[in-house]
């Protein structure tokens, strides 16, 4: 029986999990709190100095600790950030064989637990390792849920708003597709304070080279940060609890997730980037926009990249 209103479970303690806890736990989101990892000890610490931060938040927690995957049984939102850390110079796909390895065998624990919440991966390649998470489970594919572009669509939110010097969160554009190289700027739906983006362009203010400039920006924004300081935790952390805060307050919020295609934009049976309803149940329904012929063949492109991926992950956890 559950003791408290709102428990959240951890798995992988590293810089991306605990940064996500301690985003959390500031904004108040659960009561209770639990880290499972491969070293115990990791999550033992994590969980005294995470501990520490009782007395003094506004909204304090009932409780964190390190745990075991029994915890997982009466969790409302389980968060998997486990996983090896992307390496200087390589591509989120070039990890897929060994993550899908740890992917599966964290995928049966969960299972065998009697888990039945919603789950939020951020593992990477997030889209490829989401997809292996709820196809060995056999969970309700919409209560499984990938981080998506959520991160991506955030930095390009920033970019595009130094550009016109307004704040990000007045900005709403988006990138859609595979949480990395190939992911899809979707200009005719960007909007800024409720303009079309157009309208900025036809001034003059941004045209479509800085336009185009930001979305490389945004899209190797991993690479540079990798590159100065070895590892990106801080806005996936961020961009974590905005999901799960959706989930557990029941939002009904349309965030850039990875939800799983069956048939929406022309693709199907993998997950990826896309709008979608997102409250208690997981994500509700994917949101369809029209997109232009160019975005819809790069949307395409990005799918079918994922795909060669997707049979890499099945073929290493045979």
């Amino acid at each position: 029986m559950k003791n408290t209103a709102n428990k959240v479970v951890l798995i992988g303690a590293g810089a991306v999990g605990t940064s996500f806890l301690y985003s959390a736990i500031n904004q108040g989101i659960a009561a209770d709190y639990v880290l499972i990892d491969a070293f115990p000890d990791a999550a033992e610490g994590n969980a005294l100095d995470l501990a520490d931060t009782a007395a003094v938040l506004p909204t304090p927690f009932a409780r964190i600790k390190a745990g075991s995957y029994q915890d997982c049984q009466d969790a409302d939102v389980l968060v998997i950030t486990a996983g090896r850390p992307q390496k200087p110079g390589e591509t989120r796909l070039d990890m897929v064989a060994g993550n899908a390895q740890i992917m599966k065998s964290i995928a049966l624990e969960v299972k065998a637990s009697g888990f039945s919440g919603i789950t939020v991966i951020a593992s990477n390649p997030v889209d490829v390792l989401t997809l292996v998470y709820q196809e060995v489970t056999g969970f309700d594919p919409h209560k499984v849920i990938g981080s998506g572009t959520t991160l991506d669509s955030a930095r390009l939110r920033r970019l595009v708003g130094e550009k016109l010097a307004v704040s990000p969160t007045n900005v709403e554009t988006f990138l859609m597709g595979e949480h990395g190289d190939s992911s899809v700027a979707v200009w005719s739906h960007a909007t800024i304070m409720g303009q079309p983006l157009s309208k900025y362009i036809e001034s003059n203010q941004i045209t479509q080279q800085q336009l185009d400039e930001t979305r490389t920006q945004a899209i190797n924004m991993a690479y540079r940060i990798i590159e100065l300081k070895r590892a990106t935790f801080y806005g996936i952390g961020a961009c974590l609890t905005r999901i799960v805060k959706a989930i557990l307050n029941d939002e009904r919020s349309t965030l850039m997730v990875g939800a799983k295609l069956s048939g929406e934009y022309e693709n199907s049976d993998l997950y990826t980037g896309v709008p979608a309803i997102i409250s208690a149940q997981g994500w509700e329904s994917i949101i369809e926009w029209d997109l232009t012929k160019e975005e819809q063949t790069q949307f395409n492109q990005s799918c079918a990249t994922l795909n060669q991926s997707i049979q890499k992950a099945r073929e290493a956890i045979k």
